[in-house]
């Protein structure tokens, strides 16, 4: 019997192995491809401002999160703290509607159709590309859905002299 359980710890020696890394389980993630030098400008000034709202949310949730001690707190301070937790949530739901704009802006321009009205199929606008890095429609486009407001030209006065 005695062979027998010595025989067992012989073969059933422990092997080491590396850990599994993350990269292990998940597999890794392609190399990204680089985007078109007509819109790397676009690209870096969209990754960086993910990357700012990205901070800014870890700070609201931060905020929204802290607790309020309930005793000895006057009611109009716990109705301020109460505020600021509120207005904090709709800054964080906020900003994840701007990162997920982003984030398909990025992905537009892997895919080659960054510039193009996802309405009309015609180019954006430089200009509004400069303003709203992440936008999908031309402003007439913006316009026809009714997103923006129609810019137009104010009534003349009766009163104005000719």
């Amino acid at each position: 019997m005695k062979d027998r359980s010595t025989k067992l710890r012989r073969t059933t020696r422990k092997v080491r192995t590396a850990k599994a890394s993350t990269t292990d389980i998940l597999g890794s993630k392609p190399p990204e491809k680089k985007p078109p030098k007509k819109w790397a400008r676009h690209y870096r000034r969209l990754v960086a401002l993910s990357d700012y709202l990205l901070r800014e949310r870890g700070t609201l949730m931060a905020n929204a999160r802290e607790e309020v001690p309930a005793m000895g707190m006057h009611t109009a301070d716990g109705g301020t703290d109460s505020y600021d937790r509120d207005f904090a949530l709709s800054l964080l739901s906020s900003e994840q509607d701007a990162l997920n704009e982003i984030d398909q802006a990025l992905e537009r321009i892997r895919d080659g159709t960054y510039g193009v009205c996802e309405l009309t199929g015609k180019r954006i606008a430089s200009k509004r590309l400069e303003a709203i890095p992440w936008a999908r429609f031309s402003a007439e486009a913006e316009q026809r859905l009714g997103k923006l407001p129609r810019l137009e030209a104010a009534p003349e006065s009766p009163h104005e002299e000719s």
